[in-house]
């Protein structure tokens, strides 16, 4: 599929697609724009709905990339940075001031002030057609969205029919004989089946990525405390106190006493309190634009990058409650402080074959939290893998928001 060859039909299909969405249920759409092609394209799993020309932002205003969604939508809108110039059909990205929108001057090359310009009539229809929430992720090189399959991957909880051996016995009188026998008859229960209902819950959005060390310092503190060294209140923060109770342990422990938590110590706390290894990653849940939940995750091989990879589920087949899931997988040249931070020696190839599933394989979740998942996966739920963690963009009224960085060119 040649882009460039499809951008003049492009309003053709926005209006189309819009019409059907219109008339049913809104589907989770995709939304990805190349900078180097200057271009947009809407994705129904990997199906091209609707694609068009733009301008993204020109030298010393560059648009960011990343992975983005719909935070705010308004049709007359003026910049509150520059001037005051119109912004029609505005769908902002971030609060920090980048959307899309429609604009009368939209040339083949970059020219905005970091926003993404879209013809007039284009905007129009595409704002017809997203919702807050919808993602949009911005990259140098074109994305196209793949369906995956893979044993990691979330599928919905679904209603197991009710299986003889699971009914309950009520006494019944034989016909033959005056003695009472124990037969197996099933309770009359709500008519069930394997579907799940979908629909009544806004999808859910998580994030998987490294842990920060405001979370390692609150399970030291926890744990410390339960074994006895008052480490004080678990906050994040390791004040005097946390300090003296790490000393108390390393000297009980005949290990070197310098109060500090390395690696060694961790692993050493975590071993006596029985807690295996320590995890190295987080997973967060967030729910219109809201925490929801988070939990450890361990990522085997940490000396290498996860590399950004984005997933969304959707197309749930009503008969047996399952899903697809499209990837895409972003390059990201991660900041060399960031890769010493994380101990990184070795950056993923965004552009070598299953990458996504060779970082999904080093990812082991809680069975715990994979069921919570199940039940709260809903059409359109997403997962962002990435290196990047909670950027400053992600905050109140966000969804996860992962910016990317590109290397330099030679």
């Amino acid at each position: 599929m040649v882009l460039r060859l499809t951008f003049g039909i492009g309003l053709a299909l926005a209006m189309s697609a819009s019409t059907v969405l219109a008339a049913g249920a809104q589907a989770p759409l995709q939304i990805v724009v190349s900078k180097d092609q200057q271009s947009l394209v809407v994705y129904d799993g990997d199906t091209v709905v609707a694609t068009s020309n733009v301008s993204t932002g020109k030298a010393g205003h560059s648009t960011p990339t990343g992975i983005f969604s719909i935070l705010e939508k308004r049709r007359f809108h003026r910049s509150n940075i520059y001037s005051d110039a119109p912004m029609p059909f505005m769908q902002r990205l971030t609060w920090s001031g980048i959307a899309l929108h429609a604009s009368n001057h939209v040339p083949d090359y970059p020219a905005s002030h970091g926003c993404v310009r879209l013809p007039d009539d284009f905007a129009k229809q595409l704002f017809k057609m997203t919702e807050r929430g919808l993602h949009v992720l911005i990259s140098d090189r074109q994305l196209t969205p793949v369906a995956i399959a893979d044993p990691f991957l979330f599928q919905p909880a679904v209603v197991e029919p009710v299986l003889l051996s699971d009914v309950t016995l009520r006494p019944s009188v034989s016909q033959v004989h005056m003695k009472t026998v124990e037969v197996a008859t099933i309770q009359a229960e709500p008519a069930q089946t394997a579907a799940v209902e979908t629909g009544r819950e806004p999808p859910i959005r998580m994030l998987i990525t490294h842990r920060g060390q405001r979370e390692i310092t609150h399970d030291v503190q926890t744990l410390l405390n339960q074994l006895g060294y008052a480490a004080g209140i678990p906050d994040g923060y390791a004040g005097m106190q946390t300090v003296e109770a790490i000393k108390a342990f390393q000297t009980a422990e005949k290990l070197a006493i310098d109060g500090r938590m390395t690696p060694a110590f961790v692993e050493a706390l975590y071993a006596k309190a029985g807690k295996g290894k320590p995890p190295n990653g987080q997973l967060l849940v967030r729910r219109n634009f809201e925490p929801l939940f988070e939990t450890s995750v361990v990522i085997a091989q940490s000396e290498i990058a996860l590399g950004t990879h984005f997933l969304q589920f959707q197309n749930i087949d009503t008969s047996t409650g399952k899903g697809e899931w499209f990837a895409m997988t972003l390059d990201n040249a991660l900041p060399g402080p960031m890769k010493k931070r994380l101990g990184i020696t070795l950056e993923e190839d965004a552009m070598a074959f299953n990458a996504v599933q060779r970082t999904m394989g080093r990812i082991t979740i809680p069975d715990d939290t994979r069921q919570r998942i199940n039940q709260l996966l809903t059409e359109g739920s997403s997962l962002t893998i990435s290196d990047m963690g909670l950027g400053q963009e992600t905050g109140d009224g966000t969804d996860f928001v992962t910016i990317t960085h590109v290397a330099p060119k030679s």
